[in-house]
């Protein structure tokens, strides 16, 4: 009962398939989610997934890296299934064509016409929505920002992957593959649920105004009216030749109250720093520096628990940067297993939604 969480290492989606059906039980769960390795094709996985729950609303998204009760893996699928003692119904959504016009509104009609009432009369406290989308696509800020335009409902999620390869992300649903897409699925649970946000930074003391910007393609021209590179360089004392072997350790981040909403720089290109997500002209943003990720998500998930005395099953929306420094430092087994006796499925994003678009994250939606 509960949540139930199987995975398959098979190199073949018939292989994948075939131990899919050995490890479920006979009754219909009320809903599946799963996240895939980009190694298998992705319509063909979509169809058989929803195939092998034929009466069941199943989705996800391809990932660059999975996660699963006690496990960190890779060239992998996970899937969790939940019964009606923990969801009691869910509506899924595509919204096609996220990098140019952007239907957000029509997906909450569609809510709305689904579950018989306008999203205004919809309580976060027994609703929340979980979001995928193509990591490829640069429009996560515009799409949550229509979200949050139009309704009060939280919706939590990750942007697809591909391992790194940075081709084709794909959203899964309906037994189908979409490109170029966002998955909205707005969930009713039987239980409580709550969201945990870690990041592992702490603020430095020093903060970079934002002075010239193109937000279309996330590049910072200038912070505190001095070239980007110089200014970003001499915050952390590092020359500009070195500079982009310090990003991981030292993106900055929005803050609200004490809270960094964390974006990362990705790469240079020519005399600007792209970043993973947008940064917006005149933002200020305080620059950060990395602590422990393993102690800071288990206090992390102690605390969820002791706030709401169990937890029946999370899901993890984590950062793919994260999940390259846990790799770096060993400790993706040590990770892992944060996660061994609470039902988990997970997997590393291109970036991660909660109150906006973030970077080097965890957003992790926790059923009571």
């Amino acid at each position: 009962m509960g949540a139930t969480v199987i995975y398959s290492t098979q190199p073949t989606i018939q292989g994948i398939i075939r131990e899919f059906r050995t490890q479920t039980h006979a009754a219909t769960p009320a809903m599946g989610l799963y996240f895939a390795s980009p190694q298998f094709e992705a319509s063909e996985l979509s169809r058989q997934m929803q195939q092998l729950f034929p009466e069941t609303p199943i989705f996800g998204c391809s990932s660059a890296g999975e996660i699963v009760s006690g496990k960190m893996l890779k060239h992998s699928v996970v899937l969790m299934l939940f019964d009606h003692d923990v969801i009691d119904d869910v509506c899924i959504e595509v919204v096609e064509n996220v990098s140019g016009t952007c239907r957000i509104s029509d997906v909450l009609t569609r809510f709305e016409a689904y579950y018989g009432k306008p999203i205004s009369d919809m309580d976060y406290q027994h609703y929340v929505g979980v979001i995928l989308i193509d990591g490829l696509s640069l429009a996560e800020e515009r799409v949550m920002e229509k979200i949050g335009d139009l309704t009060n409902l939280t919706f939590i999620g990750g942007s697809a992957g591909d391992d790194l390869q940075f081709q084709k992300t794909y959203v899964y649903a309906n037994g189908r593959a979409y490109e170029n897409a966002a998955l909205l699925a707005l969930i009713k649970p039987t239980v409580g649920f709550d969201v945990i946000k870690t990041q592992s930074f702490c603020p430095m003391t020093q903060t970079l105004l934002a002075t010239k910007v193109n937000e279309s393609t996330r590049e910072v021209l200038e912070f505190n009216h001095q070239p980007a590179l110089q200014a970003y360089a001499d915050a952390i004392g590092v020359s500009v030749k070195h500079l982009s072997e310090s990003f991981s350790r030292f993106p900055v981040g929005l803050m609200i109250g004490d809270e960094p909403y964390v974006r990362s720089p990705q790469t240079i290109v020519a005399d600007r720093i792209r970043f993973y997500c947008q940064i917006k002209e005149g933002m200020e943003l305080s620059l950060l520096k990395s602590t422990d990720i393993i102690a800071d998500t288990k206090a992390a998930i102690r605390s969820k628990q002791a706030e709401l005395g169990r937890i029946s099953g999370m899901i993890n929306f984590h950062c793919i940067l994260r999940t390259l420094e846990l790799e770096e430092k060993g400790l993706t087994e040590a990770y892992g297993q944060l996660f061994a006796d609470i039902p988990t499925i997970g997997f590393s994003t291109y970036g991660e939604q909660y109150i906006g678009h973030i970077n080097q994250t965890s957003t992790i939606l926790v059923f009571q």
